[in-house]
Protein backbone atom coordinates (compact mmCIF):
# COMPACT_ATOMS: atom_id res chain seq x y z
CA UNK A 1 0.00 0.00 0.00
CA UNK A 2 1.06 3.58 -0.58
CA UNK A 3 2.31 5.39 2.51
CA UNK A 4 2.64 9.14 2.90
CA UNK A 5 4.41 10.88 5.77
CA UNK A 6 3.24 14.36 6.68
CA UNK A 7 0.91 16.58 8.67
CA UNK A 8 -2.44 17.63 7.26
CA UNK A 9 -1.83 21.37 7.80
CA UNK A 10 1.28 21.42 5.57
CA UNK A 11 0.56 23.04 2.21
CA UNK A 12 2.99 20.66 0.51
CA UNK A 13 1.49 17.58 2.12
CA UNK A 14 -1.96 18.76 1.02
CA UNK A 15 -0.80 18.55 -2.59
CA UNK A 16 0.03 14.86 -2.25
CA UNK A 17 -3.12 14.05 -0.28
CA UNK A 18 -5.36 15.83 -2.78
CA UNK A 19 -3.70 13.97 -5.65
CA UNK A 20 -4.06 10.60 -3.92
CA UNK A 21 -7.76 11.17 -3.25
CA UNK A 22 -8.39 12.65 -6.70
CA UNK A 23 -7.08 9.41 -8.18
CA UNK A 24 -9.09 7.27 -5.75
CA UNK A 25 -5.99 5.57 -4.35
CA UNK A 26 -5.83 3.79 -1.02
CA UNK A 27 -3.01 4.96 1.22
CA UNK A 28 -1.83 5.23 4.80
CA UNK A 29 -0.87 8.63 6.16
CA UNK A 30 1.67 8.81 8.99
CA UNK A 31 1.88 11.98 11.10
CA UNK A 32 5.22 13.73 10.70
CA UNK A 33 6.68 17.24 10.75
CA UNK A 34 6.93 20.25 13.11
CA UNK A 35 5.31 19.47 16.47
CA UNK A 36 4.67 15.86 15.41
CA UNK A 37 8.38 15.08 15.13
CA UNK A 38 9.49 11.93 13.27
CA UNK A 39 11.38 13.82 10.54
CA UNK A 40 14.65 13.96 12.50
CA UNK A 41 14.76 10.28 13.35
CA UNK A 42 17.45 8.16 11.67
CA UNK A 43 14.75 6.04 10.06
CA UNK A 44 13.04 8.99 8.44
CA UNK A 45 16.29 10.67 7.39
CA UNK A 46 17.27 7.44 5.67
CA UNK A 47 14.20 7.91 3.46
CA UNK A 48 14.32 11.69 3.15
CA UNK A 49 17.67 13.26 4.05
CA UNK A 50 16.08 16.73 3.96
CA UNK A 51 13.96 15.98 7.03
CA UNK A 52 10.92 17.54 5.37
CA UNK A 53 7.43 16.37 4.45
CA UNK A 54 5.86 14.82 2.48
CA UNK A 55 7.62 11.56 1.73
CA UNK A 56 5.97 8.80 -0.30
CA UNK A 57 6.78 5.10 -0.09
CA UNK A 58 5.41 2.39 -2.37
CA UNK A 59 6.71 -1.17 -2.20
CA UNK A 60 10.17 -0.02 -1.20
CA UNK A 61 10.27 2.89 -3.66
CA UNK A 62 10.74 6.20 -1.83
CA UNK A 63 10.08 9.64 -3.26
CA UNK A 64 10.20 13.11 -1.73
CA UNK A 65 9.40 16.62 -3.02
CA UNK A 66 5.67 17.24 -3.22
CA UNK A 67 5.50 18.14 -6.90
CA UNK A 68 7.54 15.09 -7.87
CA UNK A 69 5.12 12.97 -5.86
CA UNK A 70 2.15 14.49 -7.70
CA UNK A 71 3.82 13.91 -11.08
CA UNK A 72 4.66 10.30 -10.22
CA UNK A 73 1.15 9.46 -9.07
CA UNK A 74 -0.46 11.24 -12.01
CA UNK A 75 1.78 9.43 -14.50
CA UNK A 76 1.42 5.97 -12.96
CA UNK A 77 -2.26 5.87 -12.06
CA UNK A 78 -5.15 6.56 -14.42
CA UNK A 79 -2.98 8.30 -16.99
CA UNK A 80 -5.06 10.87 -18.85
CA UNK A 81 -6.97 11.89 -15.72
CA UNK A 82 -4.38 14.13 -14.06
CA UNK A 83 -1.51 13.42 -16.44
CA UNK A 84 -2.31 15.09 -19.79
CA UNK A 85 -1.65 12.80 -22.76
CA UNK A 86 -0.84 15.72 -25.05
CA UNK A 87 2.83 16.66 -24.65
CA UNK A 88 2.28 20.41 -24.87
CA UNK A 89 -0.64 20.38 -22.47
CA UNK A 90 1.46 18.28 -20.08
CA UNK A 91 4.31 20.79 -20.37
CA UNK A 92 1.97 23.66 -19.51
CA UNK A 93 0.62 21.73 -16.51
CA UNK A 94 4.20 21.10 -15.37
CA UNK A 95 5.05 24.78 -15.87
CA UNK A 96 2.32 25.85 -13.45
CA UNK A 97 3.40 23.18 -10.98
CA UNK A 98 6.88 24.70 -10.92
CA UNK A 99 5.49 28.24 -10.76
CA UNK A 100 3.54 27.30 -7.64
CA UNK A 101 6.78 27.50 -5.67
CA UNK A 102 7.29 31.04 -7.00
CA UNK A 103 3.87 31.94 -5.68
CA UNK A 104 4.57 30.17 -2.40
CA UNK A 105 7.65 32.33 -1.95
CA UNK A 106 5.59 35.46 -2.48
CA UNK A 107 3.03 34.46 0.15
CA UNK A 108 5.33 32.88 2.73
CA UNK A 109 6.01 35.88 5.00
CA UNK A 110 2.33 36.80 5.11
CA UNK A 111 1.33 33.25 6.03
CA UNK A 112 3.95 32.82 8.72
CA UNK A 113 3.35 36.30 10.07
CA UNK A 114 -0.43 36.15 10.20
CA UNK A 115 -1.00 32.48 11.05
CA UNK A 116 2.02 31.09 12.85
CA UNK A 117 3.41 34.11 14.68
CA UNK A 118 1.89 35.68 17.81
CA UNK A 119 0.54 39.20 17.13
CA UNK A 120 3.15 40.87 19.34
CA UNK A 121 6.00 39.26 17.38
CA UNK A 122 4.77 39.95 13.86
CA UNK A 123 6.85 41.84 11.33
CA UNK A 124 4.25 44.15 9.81
CA UNK A 125 6.61 45.36 7.10
CA UNK A 126 7.41 41.83 5.93
CA UNK A 127 3.72 40.91 5.94
CA UNK A 128 2.79 43.96 3.87
CA UNK A 129 5.60 43.29 1.41
CA UNK A 130 4.36 39.71 0.99
CA UNK A 131 0.78 40.91 0.61
CA UNK A 132 1.74 43.20 -2.26
CA UNK A 133 4.07 40.70 -3.92
CA UNK A 134 1.57 37.85 -3.77
CA UNK A 135 -1.08 40.09 -5.29
CA UNK A 136 1.24 40.89 -8.19
CA UNK A 137 1.95 37.21 -8.76
CA UNK A 138 -1.72 36.30 -8.57
CA UNK A 139 -2.39 38.70 -11.44
CA UNK A 140 -0.18 36.49 -13.64
CA UNK A 141 -2.39 33.50 -12.84
CA UNK A 142 -5.53 35.55 -13.38
CA UNK A 143 -4.40 36.56 -16.86
CA UNK A 144 -3.61 32.96 -17.75
CA UNK A 145 -7.05 31.80 -16.65
CA UNK A 146 -8.86 34.39 -18.76
CA UNK A 147 -9.35 31.95 -21.65
CA UNK A 148 -9.39 28.56 -19.92
CA UNK A 149 -11.13 26.76 -17.07
CA UNK A 150 -7.95 25.33 -15.55
CA UNK A 151 -4.26 26.14 -15.86
CA UNK A 152 -3.59 23.70 -18.72
CA UNK A 153 -7.10 23.68 -20.19
CA UNK A 154 -8.83 20.64 -18.62
CA UNK A 155 -8.32 19.91 -14.93
CA UNK A 156 -4.93 18.27 -14.45
CA UNK A 157 -1.97 17.79 -12.14
CA UNK A 158 -1.05 21.38 -12.95
CA UNK A 159 -3.92 22.69 -10.83
CA UNK A 160 -2.96 20.78 -7.68
CA UNK A 161 0.15 22.63 -6.40
CA UNK A 162 -1.01 26.10 -7.34
CA UNK A 163 -4.53 25.32 -6.11
CA UNK A 164 -3.12 24.53 -2.66
CA UNK A 165 -1.03 27.68 -2.63
CA UNK A 166 -3.93 29.90 -3.72
CA UNK A 167 -6.23 28.37 -1.11
CA UNK A 168 -3.81 29.42 1.59
CA UNK A 169 -3.48 32.90 0.07
CA UNK A 170 -7.24 33.42 -0.22
CA UNK A 171 -7.84 32.34 3.39
CA UNK A 172 -5.32 34.75 4.90
CA UNK A 173 -6.87 37.68 6.80
CA UNK A 174 -5.56 40.41 4.51
CA UNK A 175 -6.65 42.53 1.55
CA UNK A 176 -6.20 41.17 -1.97
CA UNK A 177 -6.85 42.50 -5.49
CA UNK A 178 -10.04 41.46 -7.22
CA UNK A 179 -9.15 38.71 -9.67
CA UNK A 180 -12.32 37.34 -11.29
CA UNK A 181 -10.66 34.53 -13.24
CA UNK A 182 -8.75 33.25 -10.21
CA UNK A 183 -11.90 33.45 -8.11
CA UNK A 184 -13.97 31.51 -10.68
CA UNK A 185 -11.22 28.88 -11.00
CA UNK A 186 -11.02 28.56 -7.23
CA UNK A 187 -14.78 28.00 -7.04
CA UNK A 188 -14.39 25.16 -9.52
CA UNK A 189 -11.68 23.65 -7.34
CA UNK A 190 -13.92 23.95 -4.28
CA UNK A 191 -16.55 21.87 -6.11
CA UNK A 192 -14.17 18.90 -6.11
CA UNK A 193 -14.67 16.64 -3.04
CA UNK A 194 -10.96 15.76 -2.79
CA UNK A 195 -10.07 19.45 -2.67
CA UNK A 196 -12.61 20.23 0.04
CA UNK A 197 -11.49 17.26 2.11
CA UNK A 198 -7.73 17.76 1.95
CA UNK A 199 -7.07 21.38 1.03
CA UNK A 200 -9.81 23.82 1.93
CA UNK A 201 -9.51 23.42 5.67
CA UNK A 202 -8.78 26.11 8.29
CA UNK A 203 -5.24 27.46 8.23
CA UNK A 204 -3.02 26.53 11.14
Amino acid sequence: MLKIWGRTNSVNVKKALWCLDELGLEFERIDAGLQLGVVNTPEYRAMNPNGLVPTLEEDGFVLWESHSIVRYLAAKYRKGVLWPMDARMRAVASQWMDWAFTFQGGVRDAFWGLIRTPPEKRDAQAIEKARLRSGELARILDAALADRLYVAGPFSMGDIPIGCEVQRWLRLPMARPQLPHVEAWFERLCARPAFRKNVDIPLS
